[in-house]
């Protein structure tokens, strides 16, 4: 059974960059994937300013990457750039943290001409932490993600990219889980993530 982390850099529980990240979560678990969830609420803030390697909350974000199979990170962009508290986070992982990983980056911002911060400012600091494969990310705008109470609506063409980002993910975990013993979805989930094996 492939097991994945989620880390969140937004500072705030109910963003959409937070509310993207959960609906992707939500989808590994439908397909039997176990999912371990991190914020930065779970982090002391003297722990990262300090970069604090051996904290117990450090050590365990470290110890639940060792032992995953893929990452799911998600950043709110801000002035062009992605979350400094995710930065200061991922510095604190070990240089090969994700040498036998998968990754899907997720970014949310205000506008569509920050969309390349995550090609050009996160994906290259997942490169370097040496991530066995970093997926093209996901980028929505505030337009495309909208709060209906505590539910985040997101638009049809999201939803479709994000699912099809989510399909090549589980395709490239080691294994694949649930998904692999039903020969019909697997299928259409490598067709709609346009996967060949």
């Amino acid at each position: 059974m492939p097991v994945v982390v989620t880390l969140s850099g937004s500072p705030s529980a109910r963003s959409r960059s937070q509310g993207l990240l959960n609906r992707a979560a939500q989808v590994l678990v439908q397909q039997g994937i176990t999912v371990q969830p991190f914020t930065l609420s779970d982090f002391p803030a003297e722990a990262l300013l300090y970069a604090q390697f051996d904290h117990p909350a450090i050590t365990r974000l470290q110890d639940a990457i060792a032992s995953a199979d893929g990452l799911l990170v998600s950043t709110p962009v801000y002035k062009a750039a992605y979350s400094g508290a995710l930065k200061v986070v991922l510095d604190l992982l070990p240089e090969r943290a994700l040498a036998h990983h998968v990754v899907l980056p997720l970014a949310t911002g205000g506008s569509p001409a920050h969309m390349l911060a995550v090609d050009y400012a996160l994906q290259p600091v997942l490169t370097a932490l040496k991530a066995r494969h970093v997926l093209g990310g996901i980028y929505a705008t505030e337009k495309e993600l909208t709060w209906e109470g505590d539910i985040l609506q997101l638009s049809p063409e999201i939803d479709d990219r994000l699912h099809v980002a989510l399909a090549r993910f589980i395709a490239h975990l080691p294994n694949p889980g649930r998904i692999q013993l039903d020969p019909d979805t697997l299928h259409a989930q490598l067709r709609l993530g346009r996967v060949s094996l």
